[in-house]
């Protein structure tokens, strides 16, 4: 497997199915995380893009609410807890930095990993009932699952290049 400059691995040109989702999930996860490298307190924090109030570490605070809505409530199962000071997590909290964001991200992506190990794609997982109204059926696959997960983090990892490029100039895949 090769890797671009940046260090991120590069997902294989032939892989089974499976291979194929997680090494893309994996390859948009690192792409979020290598947005943020290299950035102060205040600059992770700053709503770069106006009127847009979203923020780099809002989005990291806001992917490990996702990872864990889609892994452990609806893959797994189980029930989940969330911090409420960070709503769905683009509220930021003064004393929570991109340090810690990054540190609960990380545990919660393998928790996600673990999840996604015991299920095959054809596996499924409940929908609560307003996400069932929304897709029309009240579970869906992990294949589902990932190919959604990879499609959440493309769309978050364009507004994090805005908001990286506003912020320092920094650009690139």
């Amino acid at each position: 497997m090769s890797t671009t400059y940046m260090g991120r691995s590069i997902p294989p040109p032939h892989a089974d199915e499976r291979a194929m989702l997680e090494s893309w999930l994996d390859f948009q996860r690192e792409t979020l995380a290598t947005k943020c490298a290299g950035l102060d307190d205040h600059q992770v924090r700053l709503a770069a893009v106006e009127p847009s109030a979203m923020t780099l570490l809002g989005l990291v605070q806001h992917m490990t609410v996702v990872e864990r809505k889609w892994f452990q409530e609806v893959l797994a199962g189980r029930e989940a807890s969330y911090d409420e000071a960070i709503g769905n997590g683009f509220t930021l909290v003064a004393e929570r930095g991109m340090d810690a964001a990054l540190t609960d991200w990380r545990a919660e992506v393998q928790r996600s990993r673990e999840a996604a190990a015991g299920s095959s794609l054809d596996g499924s997982g409940a929908l609560n009932e307003q996400f069932a109204k929304i897709v029309g059926e009240s579970t869906v696959s992990l294949r589902w699952i990932l190919v959604h997960m990879i499609e959440e983090y493309a769309r978050h990892n364009g507004h994090a290049d805005l908001i990286r490029e506003r912020i320092d100039g920094v650009t690139g895949v």
